[in-house]
């Protein structure tokens, strides 16, 4: 490693390397090269015109040495290239966590080179200290923070944009991409499995009277009916006539809820406790949302394989999905009593749904029903 090896890595002739350029180089070579060639690479510079500071060097063989012993750790690491005055913070105080190089898209990697930018222009100005910085001076570290959360959170001269805003809509069209995709997968396999079985025979009467209790459920204000409301997203909508599009509708929310309970100010301390606990109907739409696509697909096809009588406790389920040859993932005893926890509140739902009985077995109209809701519930459109 010398200086020809640095200024490569950040495009920048010797005279031009700032404090940050030299330690992501320093960073990018194994930690007992990069303190073999500390004292040169600051000579060089110092001949380039360009000697950086004596606070500069003392922190780099500090961190490096404390890198190489192993004594370093990643926040200690992030810290001091952060120190180097150009280094966007990692999580800013707007809790926005920037990320890693090659995982940003067009706009984050923009707006990181843009705030990179900006904060060399502060150096230059004097308005940053980075020997401050790396002498760990509260105050300079403090207004460190506000000069970015600033840049954050001002529009942009000429387009008018603001960072943060441009980088969470980024963000969540990026989440919205990766979850469609997810689901799209999913869907695919449900069907490939479900295709490959037998057609299950609808049982009508047991539909007819699920179908009949849920109307009178739906119609009261607590559990389990203000839950199966928000799942089937039948907030202040008229219930479908059809029983089988009601029970369906209904089954399909239990595995991918529409809305959230009502927040008007009439039924706020109906659903919520005075001393701020989250209440029963609100975690349990917080279990349903956190189920994954292939939790619920090795779920539904384990069961659709097996038929009426297997058992579908929460805790079977839970074994059934870390058994399962449809979905790839290595079986954590954790993973499992997690998975497990997440459908103790699902069995409630299907009990009154009629998919499981008072046993926790798989019913008929369960077996029938629970891989076409599953399907409407990652297919809305059909």
């Amino acid at each position: 490693m010398d200086l020809e090896f640095v200024c490569t890595h950040a495009g920048r002739p010797a005279s031009a390397l700032t404090r940050r350029d030299v330690a992501r180089a320093l960073l990018a070579v194994p930690s007992g090269v990069a303190l073999v060639a500390l004292p040169e690479l600051r000579r060089a510079l110092m001949g380039a015109s360009n000697p950086l500071s004596a606070t500069f060097w003392d922190s780099a063989k500090a961190t490096l040495g404390a890198i190489e012993s192993g004594a370093a750790t990643v926040g200690d690491v992030q810290h001091w290239l952060e120190a180097t005055g150009t280094e966007p913070i990692l999580l800013t105080r707007s809790f926005y966590v920037w990320p890693e190089e090659d995982e940003r898209g067009e706009t984050t990697g923009e707006m990181y080179d843009l705030l990179v930018a900006h904060l060399e222009t502060r150096v230059a100005a004097g308005e940053i200290d980075p020997d401050a910085l790396a002498a760990e001076d509260p105050a300079a570290r403090l207004a460190y923070e506000d000069l970015q959360e600033r840049w954050l959170t001002t529009p942009m001269p000429g387009d008018g944009r603001v960072p943060l805003e441009a980088l969470t809509d980024e963000q969540e069209k990026e989440l919205e991409e990766a979850w469609d995709e997810e689901e799209a997968y999913a869907l695919s396999e449900l069907r490939r499995v479900v295709g490959e079985l037998p057609e299950p025979p609808l049982p009508e009467r047991e539909l007819r009277t699920a179908a009949a209790r849920l109307r009178e459920m739906l119609t009261d204000s607590g559990y389990p009916g203000s839950v199966l409301r928000a799942c089937a997203g039948f907030e202040g909508e008229a219930l479908p006539d059809d029983d089988t599009d009601l029970w369906l509708a209904v089954a399909a929310g239990v595995s991918g809820p529409i809305s959230d309970l009502p927040e008007e100010d009439d039924t706020l301390e109906e659903f919520v406790d005075l001393d701020g606990d989250v209440s029963h109907e609100d975690s349990v739409l917080a279990a349903l949302c956190a189920i994954h696509h292939a939790d619920w697909l090795a779920a539904v096809t384990a069961l659709a394989r097996r038929g009426p009588g297997v058992l579908a406790s929460a805790e079977r389920i839970a074994r059934l999905i870390a058994e399962s040859d449809d979905v790839e993932a290595d079986v954590d005893p954790d993973d499992v009593e997690a998975t497990e926890m997440l459908f103790m509140s699902v069995t409630p739902l299907w009990a009154e749904l009629g998919i499981i009985d008072r046993d926790q077995v798989l019913t008929p109209l369960g077996w029938w029903g629970l891989p076409k809701a599953l399907e409407r519930a990652w297919n809305p459109g059909d």
